[in-house]
């Protein structure tokens, strides 16, 4: 299979490439980046793009899968405009650009909570990427839906506090279902997602994830 992937040099991206790079099911992987990345693998093409100019790089979203998993932070992006920018405008303009090249299968990171109706700003603009890519219609959509992630080497301070917090609460059996979710484990479960053969639209939340990146495939 070929492979798409945008937000390939984050955590949860560069967890998945260098997993679909040891995945014998899959022989392309086409990484869009802003800058030059560090994956150094025969399997892996990487296309430098301006996001804000798709008519330049629209042409070039072919393949069998895409795996959306860009993403950043208020703090990182300066200001809502900027992380609106990111995090809706450029994953749904890959995404439409996927689907107008005959992409079938569409698989997006999201983040539980995720509400078009809410009115906290994280939630309400992941809940309407959900719905816009929900209305282009893949003929195959997954959407997982974590909680708090595990990211290796983090340097998101109030994430390591979060992280800590749930972990000992975790070891007195609360808060079982908001276990935090290394990002390789979501990897692991993404690319099981692109290998279920069906037409249909599929969520996958929380702790869920965990048992959904240990089935068998094949």
């Amino acid at each position: 299979m070929k492979a798409l992937v945008i937000g390939a040099t984050g955590a949860t991206g560069n967890d998945l490439v260098n997993q679909l790079c040891q995945d014998p099911d899959f022989d392309e992987i086409d990484i869009f980046v802003r800058r030059r990345s560090d994956f150094h693998n025969e399997k892996v093409k990487a296309h430098i793009v301006d996001f804000d100019q798709p008519d330049e790089w629209k042409h070039l979203v072919k393949g069998d899968v895409v795996f959306s998993c860009l993403g950043t932070t208020l703090k990182t992006a300066g200001s809502k405009d900027n992380q609106w920018k990111i995090d809706y405008d450029y994953q749904y303009q890959f995404a439409k650009a996927a689907k107008e090249n005959q992409v079938d299968d569409y698989i997006l990171v999201s983040a539980y909570g995720a509400n078009p109706d809410s009115k906290i700003f994280y939630s309400r603009m992941k809940g309407e990427l959900e719905e816009a890519v929900k209305n282009l219609h893949f003929p195959k959509t997954t959407i997982f839906k974590p909680g708090m992630l595990e990211r290796k080497n983090t340097d998101r301070n109030g994430e390591v506090y979060g992280l800590k917090i749930i972990k000992f609460l975790n070891k007195f059996g609360f808060f079982k279902s908001q276990q935090p979710l290394p990002t390789c484990v979501l990897a692991k479960a993404m690319i099981v997602a692109s290998k279920i053969k069906s037409n249909s639209f599929s969520e996958i939340k929380l702790h869920s994830i965990f048992s959904f990146a240990e089935k068998k495939t094949q």
